[in-house]
């Protein structure tokens, strides 16, 4: 019977693919589902949340394609449970048969949803044709707790009240309870905050594999929780949890090195288990005055400076249910830090690689420094074996000195990592609530495990190697091309995007960890070519939200933990983010929710730029910090600081205004687009110089950012843009912007199809610039433009390149007629002498490809449009007549239409599919 049914639900599945193949079509099916950003997520807090799904051919071979795919209705299920979903008995929401073809974001429309249950779904579609599609696979999501109430677990800290809550002198607690499973278990869900960060147990197990949780935020306004479904683990009987908590940015007090100190309280800890039976009770498990706490392992911990590990002092069977643990002092319950407990919905951080030792060296005797081959985010994991006490020291760092020796010199220090040994063979260890970023360890207090000449007393290192740390977001995209510089400048960017992408944008993974603004805005399409980071991108605007201040300020820094004098507070180019970032996750995942949430901060801010101008000029910040000029590098050299900010604030201006249009706001689009034309006409007094047609002093910021925001008039683009071609030609080639001028001038000769320039510039050799950083043996990018062995090397702010590489070489770029990539542009540039590129993006509604090579003198070009979507195509040809797709004349090819033929292209609008083209290039 089971065999029976199994063939007739193929069939059932199968029949319209038949049905499709007779015909030559092959049908849409709903693949990838989604909840909020997430597959199957167990803790949603919206009370509408959005599914999302894309659409998939069913069953087409490969390399065909069916021309004009797409959704024109679907139909949604929500149900209570699996069984009532696959009789399509849709108990909480039934959407019926909706005539659309939106495949994101669609809002839930049923029953009000309850705290911690889970809610099974699916979806069909219908085609172009009316052809309905068979259900898709079932997902499901989880409403995590909604409101206070729904917290039993009281907040609790260590037993003895700290004299000074500050201190870092002491061991960190653990925590332990035990509990009685005494019946099947339907469904278990543990809901948990710890306070810097935690790591919890079940059972002599670690739960889960995020690291470094919860995210780090204004832990006076927001404390993210996580929840784990541990179903599976609670079998009848006695079980224990356990809790290990560490410091984090919640109590940075110092010991070793800090970039600040600060502390919003003691550690804490925050939990609760809901375990529902299959008769339909439940029980619950919280934190309260009935846990049992002591003084853990871990001696030191410091976000910044280190932490130390004391095996001896493990308490065998901690975590495990039958301890004895009288002696232990009961937790102390406490108020929490005031924060609101919110679902974390960004990534966690997890262990992403193992990078192994590929040098060991001794230039000391009693010193070893191991090579990890490459700069990275992280900790060490130790393999020794050795007797009780002895301590093996671990000293990281970036870069070596002319002796061989570890140096801490770019990444700041004193920072170190140290292990005792409880006594015997095999112990391993990480540190757990402390990273940096390094390429080499110092090991001191032990000698390498083949060293058969040391004293048998030492310890011996079996094996160090790295754990590379960074957020868990989902890759997007892949890009390589026929040059092997560019392949390796592409690496070393993408490199410093993983280091950085925490839980906030980091500047860098050792010396600061804080969430600077600007690379956020700046860099947001190199990183999401590269990752999906939509859900943390939401918390990064909820974390600028809450660094607000009264005034409208949005700092530098978001979380602000420390406020900085100055410009490194209040600088438009850094606090701008807080609408330039929301407006690009619109344009590149179709999401306006940010828009529409963080309205409010964003008016604030241009109000308070609007407060701080001078007949609509604003001149105060950092301008394009880190320019090369003569003197070293930091605040702008090249370029007016009144200018990027001036410039900056106009796009502000733009942003807002549009943004007011889509919300319906009618008034503040009329205010806003008026304030905006006259700051534009302001600029253009103060800064253009007519009779030269240069910006303020003709650096490349200046001339780039004009052109790239519609600052320059129509009839003078063309010059302004020739002299920014001239000024870098005849400076060799070489980058002069900064950190924030140079997106701008990668976006400008994009713009102007001067990819040959930018080619240039990006593998100019003498430096400084990125060739240079990979001459002189950088792995990741570096702060300064030339490696200066002071300044961090492991910084992403200066790879802007790496937008280029997706849209200017592969020529995969968002069109603002359709938000999400609904619509797109192609548009390849084949450049400097290169035969090849080969790209692809996973955007919201599928993957677009992008694959051109040149043969003969031909240009060949592979293109996927992915289902419900539409392209316009530019192909690098004058003549339309010469261009075939899939070896027949384009003008006979099904779908494809034909735009425009310019002087050095061809446009053409193509639906969703495959497709060959090919053209004599240059014709």
């Amino acid at each position: 019977m089971r065999a029976l049914t199994t063939t007739l639900l193929l069939l059932t599945l199968l029949a319209p693919c038949l049905a499709a193949v007779a015909g030559d079509h092959w049908p849409i099916m709903p693949a990838r589902l989604r909840c909020e950003y997430q597959e199957d997520p167990i803790a949603v807090e919206a009370a509408r949340p959005r599914l999302s799904w894309i659409c998939r051919l069913l069953g087409e071979p490969p390399g065909t394609g069916s021309c004009g795919q797409r959704q024109t209705a679907y139909e949604i299920v929500v149900a209570s449970s699996g069984a009532l979903l696959q009789q399509e008995a849709g108990d909480l929401w039934h959407s019926g048969k909706v005539a659309s073809d939106q495949s994101i974001h669609v809002e839930y429309a049923g029953r009000p949803l309850e705290s911690r249950r889970q809610y099974f779904w699916k979806v069909r579609l219908w085609d172009q044709d009316g052809r309905a599609s068979g259900w898709s696979t079932p997902a499901s999501f989880g409403m995590g707790l909604l409101a206070p109430a729904d917290w039993q677990a009281r907040w609790i800290a260590a037993g003895t009240p700290p004299q000074d809550k500050t201190a870092d002198g002491r061991p960190l607690p653990i925590f332990r309870r035990e509990f009685e499973v005494a019946k099947p278990v339907r469904r278990a869900v543990v809901y948990v905050c710890g306070l810097g960060h935690y790591e919890l147990h079940l059972d002599g197990q670690k739960v889960g594999d995020h690291e470094l949780d919860p995210g780090w935020t204004h832990y006076r306004k927001t404390c993210l929780y996580a929840a784990y479904d541990v179903t599976e683990r609670l079998i009848s009987g006695r079980h224990a949890l356990g809790v290990m908590l560490g410091n984090g940015m919640y109590n940075v007090a110092g010991g070793r090195y800090v970039k600040f100190r600060g502390s919003f309280g003691p550690p804490k800890l925050i939990l609760q288990l809901h375990v529902d039976y299959d008769d339909g009770s439940e029980s619950v498990v919280a934190t309260d005055g009935s846990w049992r706490t002591v003084p853990g392992p871990i001696v030191f911990s410091c976000t910044y400076g280190g932490e130390d590990y004391d095996a001896r002092r493990e308490v065998p069977g901690w975590d495990r249910p039958g301890l004895d643990d009288a002696a232990w002092a009961a937790a102390r319950v406490v108020e929490g830090p005031g924060g609101v407990l919110r679902a974390q919905q960004a990534p966690p951080i997890k262990i992403i690689e193992q990078l192994q030792s590929v040098r060991v060296t001794q230039p000391r005797p009693g010193i070893f420094v191991y090579d990890l081959g490459r700069n990275f985010s992280g900790w060490p994991r130790l393999s020794v074996s050795g007797p009780a006490g002895a301590t093996i020291k671990l000293t990281p760092g970036e870069l070596l000195d002319g002796a061989g020796l570890v140096s801490q010199e770019s990444s700041g220090g004193p920072v170190s990592f140290s292990y005792t040994l409880r006594g015997g063979r095999g112990e391993q260890w990480t540190p757990r609530f402390s990273y940096y970023g390094f390429r080499y360890v110092r090991v001191e207090g032990g000698v390498p495990a083949g060293d058969h000449q040391a004293p048998a007393s030492l310890p011996r290192v079996a094996d160090v190697r790295g754990q590379f740390l960074h957020s868990s977001a989902e890759p997007a995209g892949g890009f390589e091309c026929s040059d092997p510089l560019i392949n390796r400048i592409h690496r070393l960017i993408v490199a410093a995007i993983q280091s950085n992408l925490q839980s906030v944008l980091t500047d860098c993974p050792h010396r600061e960890k804080l969430g600077w603004l600007e690379v956020s805005h700046l860099l947001a399409r190199g990183i999401m070519y590269n990752y999906d980071v939509a859900g943390l991108y939401a918390k990064i605007s909820q974390d600028m939200a809450e660094a607000q201040t009264a005034d409208g300020l949005v700092p530098d820094t978001a979380p602000e933990y420390a406020i900085h004098p100055g410009g490194f507070r209040d600088s438009p180019e850094w606090g701008s983010a807080s609408l330039i970032a929301p407006w690009q996750v619109w344009q590149m995942y179709g999401d306006r929710s940010l828009l529409e949430r963080h309205y409010g901060v964003m008016r604030r801010y241009v109000d308070y730029l609007a407060g701080k101008s001078h007949r609509h000029v604003v001149a105060h910040g950092l301008g394009d910090w880190y320019d090369i000029g003569p003197r070293g590098p930091g605040a702008s050299q090249l370029t007016s600081p009144g200018l990027t900010a001036t410039a900056t604030y106009y796009a502000d201006l733009v942003i807002l205004a549009e943004t007011a249009r889509h919300l319906g706001k009618a008034e503040d689009a009329r205010r806003y687009g008026g304030l905006a034309a006259e700051v534009r006409a302001a600029f253009q007094d103060k800064f253009f110089h007519a009779p030269s047609n240069l910006y303020d002093r003709g650096s490349q910021a200046a001339q780039a950012m004009p052109l790239v925001l519609g600052l320059v008039e129509a009839d003078r683009r063309e010059a302004v843009a020739e002299n920014l071609v001239r000024a870098i030609r005849g400076g060799g080639n070489r980058v002069t912007a900064g950190d924030v001028g140079f997106m701008y001038v990668v976006r400008a000769l994009s713009d102007a199809d001067r990819g040959d320039v930018l080619c240039d510039m990006v593998r100019q050799p003498e430096g400084p610039g990125y060739a240079d950083q990979l001459r002189k043996g950088a792995t990741t990018l570096t702060e300064a433009w030339d490696a200066d062995r002071r300044s961090s090397q492991n910084h992403c702010m200066l790879g802007h390149a790496e937008e280029w590489f997706y849209r200017g070489l592969a020529g995969i770029a968002p069109d603002p007629a359709g938000p999400g990539f609904k619509r797109f542009v192609l548009r390849p540039q084949p450049v400097g002498g290169l035969t090849w590129v080969r790209a692809h993006y996973d955007s919201v509604h599928g993957r677009i490809a992008s694959h051109w090579r040149i043969e003969g003198g031909r240009f060949l070009w592979e293109i996927t449009v992915p289902p419900n979507t539409t392209a316009t195509v530019h192909l690098p040809a004058k003549d339309p007549a010469g261009v075939l797709v899939g070896g027949r004349p384009a003008a006979a090819a099904e779908g494809v239409r034909l735009l425009e033929r310019g002087r050095e292209r061809t446009v053409y609008e193509v639906p969703s599919g495959s497709y060959e083209f090919s053209a004599g290039i240059g014709r």
